[in-house]
């Protein structure tokens, strides 16, 4: 649970005006592998470029990286001297830093916020992207043209980013020097969800000769990337939903099937419609398909559950 920043109505208006003029100035700075809270990108985006950077060039190992606690632990200071690299004006500057803290409202009780973005913010995702522009994005750039000796690619979705390199020595030193990088800032990588594994082109023979099994997968962002083979037998990427978000989703789904269990059919049927159709908005990708359809097979199991709890009758609705 977080606790959310919910501001006024005044105060939205004029963060979303705000919001406006500064997007307009900081899209003329961020880089091209960054796709999360930005106007005309969008997740698929970031996937297709990630299918196509590790296809298309000699990927070897992956930096799956998790940020603990990133917009919860976000540091003020640091925000405001990358901030301040950009905007010179003193009184928007202000304004931003008083949106900052402005604290949240909890079970009546308000308690200021020294670090992080409020959540549920309209500045929020700006703020944040600013911040991994400088703390990360730009300090990965310099680093794969002065210090990496070989090929490098990098997808960057709010703060969940992957790393690609194609010599594991690359992929250690970046690895270590960016939990160095992270400390500095106020930040930290998730011990058990940053992870080095080796996955690529050549990364199922390499672990074939060695006995050590396929290569591992990694989940960016909601959906499995898997090692795999096309038809012709060359090297590709098979993409599903995360086993994670696929039972959460089926048991918030359930929870609230509960809830409508009396409700009228029609409604029930139209809004079960809703859900299915926004997750393949966001999980319709090539190759997932058999998933797609374990979603909407388990949607119509627990509907089906839910009737024959008000009835003793029931059947498989289409």
């Amino acid at each position: 649970m977080r606790p959310l920043g919910i501001v006024s109505l005044e105060d939205k208006l004029v963060q979303q005006a705000a919001r406006t003029v500064l997007e307009c100035i900081y899209e003329q700075d961020f880089l091209g592998f960054s796709y999360g809270f930005r106007p005309g990108r969008s997740c698929h985006q970031a996937l297709d470029a990630l299918f196509v950077g590790i296809t298309n060039q000699k990927v070897n190992w992956i930096i799956d990286a998790d940020i603990r606690g990133f917009f919860d632990n976000l540091s003020h200071e640091w925000l405001m001297q990358f901030l301040e690299h950009r905007i010179a004006d003193g009184r928007m500057l202000r304004l931003l830093k008083k949106w900052l803290r402005a604290g949240v409202s909890e079970d009546g009780e308000w308690s200021p916020t020294k670090v992080g973005t409020p959540q549920g913010a309209v500045m929020s995702p700006l703020l944040a992207n600013v911040f991994l522009h400088y703390a990360l994005d730009l300090w990965i750039q310099a680093g794969r043209t002065r210090q990496i000796t070989g090929e490098v690619t990098i997808v960057r979705y709010a703060d969940d980013f992957v790393i690609g390199f194609r010599e594991e020595s690359d992929a250690r030193k970046c690895l270590a020097a960016l939990g160095e990088r992270c400390a500095k800032l106020g930040l930290e990588l998730h011990s058990e969800k940053t992870r080095l594994i080796e996955f690529g082109r050549y990364a199922e023979e390499e672990r074939a000769k060695r006995s050590d099994g396929p290569p591992e997968t990694f989940d960016f962002p909601g959906v499995t990337h898997i090692s795999g083979k096309t038809r012709r037998g060359d090297f590709t990427i098979h993409r599903i939903t995360s086993r994670k978000k696929f039972h959460a989703k089926l048991a918030n789904l359930k929870e609230k099937l509960s809830r409508r269990r009396h409700d009228d059919l029609a409604k029930v049927g139209a809004w079960l419609h809703g859900v299915y159709r926004s997750w393949c908005q966001y999980y319709a990708v090539p190759g997932n398909y058999t998933r797609l359809q374990q979603f909407r097979d388990a949607i119509q199991d627990r509907w089906l559950r839910t009737l024959r709890r008000r009835s003793q009758r029931g059947r498989r609705l289409t």
